[in-house]
């Protein structure tokens, strides 16, 4: 017979699986800097494996390169951005990924992984502004979307399945 403690912890640990969300490693990024965001999907959809994971990039994350993942293909969606954004060497920046697709892997349900993006966070932006990676998680039998964003004026508000996000601070001052 398990004892109590044994079922007690057992219990918490089933909770902190089952409660995991898709997040950022960072929760701050400068703005006017070079970002590695990395994802890590903690779990996959009630014992069934991930097999897809496509992430949306938010307007002003800018030169955007995945990493590669051995046994998984990527999609790379480009489109138009709202408006120029600049790069390093007075370049601009008016169009690139939008979206970033990992597919043709398999992640076992209790197992986690991390999927990469090298990116540069636009100095156009502004600091405190919470930038939100919204993902949509394909398992074999289901799907779970990391898209909720809390509404407007309620930051701690409560959501089932939260958009991984960074809020933006101020560029690093260039003093030598």
């Amino acid at each position: 017979m398990p004892s109590c403690a044994f079922v007690a912890v057992l219990s918490l640990s089933t909770f902190n699986i089952a409660s995991a969300h898709v997040t950022l490693d960072k929760k701050e990024v400068a703005i006017g800097s070079f970002y590695k965001a990395v994802l890590t999907v903690p779990h996959g959809c009630d014992g069934s494996p991930t097999v897809k994971i496509a992430v949306q990039i938010p307007e002003g994350v800018i030169s955007v390169k995945p990493m590669v993942k051995p046994g998984w293909t990527i999609e790379i969606k480009r489109g138009a951005y709202a408006k120029p954004y600049s790069f390093l060497h007075g370049a601009k920046f008016t169009e690139g990924p939008k979206e970033i697709v990992w597919s043709g892997g398999a992640l076992p349900d209790g197992y986690f992984d991390e999927f990469i993006l090298q990116t540069f966070v636009a100095g156009e932006l502004t600091p405190g502004t919470t930038l939100y990676f919204p993902v949509t998680q394909t398992c074999q039998k289901g799907e779970h979307r990391w898209v909720q964003v809390p509404s407007a004026g309620k930051p701690d508000e409560h959501l089932g399945e939260p958009a991984p996000a960074i809020k933006l601070i101020p560029a690093a001052s260039k003093g030598h």
